[in-house]
């Protein structure tokens, strides 16, 4: 089992792998992202490195013996015009902001390219953990009503279509209505944004109405950029007034799943997953 370089962002999920390499043995070596990744995630062995210092970054990974890296977390998109590139990075900088004129999904690609170019292979986060993907069917005790299966059905519709454009992952229908989509916001952005609306055209917590749902776009890069929901995502998506939570079966990341199936029927919220088209 060759060891793992952890490249960690923000949020829950680079300790979640964190844990499952230790309970699975696999060695790991996190790479702290500066002014991204959490305090959670000092405990573990590594290293604190700028987004922009890639010579650091390969070296301290060659040095703790890494064979293969996965990229974790939430990293908002730099100014470029603020980084402080060590040599490598200088080397690379021109690609990856001709890519990042391109899109998020470009740029992403062009940052995998570096690491592969270095001779690491690059892992998904679900393919270091088979179970952090959203299986077929209802999640938790709460199962979506043939009405509210319409709404997921067309939300699903509406995010794979603004992910054509590289805009977002996630849309929220109700009764049919798109009451939103999500940009470069983000999800908790977007539901608070549903909340707000009025009452008349979406549902409450005691009467919910309508679905979120997330896809990734056709271009991603799923090793490193697979839709994500949470705690977060469920606690918002009840605030709005939604009946449920979707996303195709294995393409969406589904982060601390046992509380999220807790406080899913909690709320008496659906969390299910809909076979992408390829394979439905």
């Amino acid at each position: 089992m060759s060891k793992l370089g952890l490249i960690a962002g923000g949020g829950a999920l680079p300790v979640e792998l964190a844990q499952h390499c230790e309970r699975a043995g696999r060695p790991f070596f996190i790479v702290r992202l500066k002014g991204f990744s959490g305090p959670e995630i000092a405990q573990y062995p590594g290293v604190d490195i700028g987004v922009a210092e890639l010579g650091k970054c390969f070296k301290a990974l060659k040095r703790a013996g890494c064979k293969a890296v996965t990229l974790v977390g939430t990293v908002d998109r730099p100014d470029f015009k603020t980084l402080a590139p060590d040599l490598r990075g200088l080397v690379a900088l021109p690609g990856v902001i001709a890519a990042a004129r391109k899109g998020d999904d470009a740029l992403l690609r062009q940052l995998l390219g570096e690491f592969e170019k270095e001779g690491f292979a690059v892992e998904g986060a679900h393919e270091v953990m088979g179970d952090l993907t959203l299986p077929a069917g209802p999640l938790g005790a709460v199962s979506p009503t043939p009405e509210q299966m319409a709404d997921v059905y067309h939300a699903l519709k509406v995010a794979r279509a603004i992910g054509e454009l590289d805009v977002g992952q996630g849309a929220v229908v109700c009764d049919g209505l798109v009451l939103a989509v999500e940009a470069q916001e983000g999800t908790d952005a977007m539901l608070r944004r549903v909340a707000e609306l009025p009452h008349s055209i979406r549902g409450v917590p005691e009467a919910p109405r309508g679905a979120l749902a997330k896809a990734p776009k056709p271009i991603q890069e799923t090793r490193i950029d697979l839709p994500t929901i949470g705690l977060n995502t469920i606690q918002r998506a009840a605030k709005a007034g939604l009946a449920g939570v979707a996303g195709e079966v294995g393409r969406l990341l589904v982060l601390d799943r046992d509380a999220v199936i807790e406080l899913a029927d909690e709320l008496g919220l659906f969390v299910v997953g809909v076979e992408p088209p390829e394979a439905s």
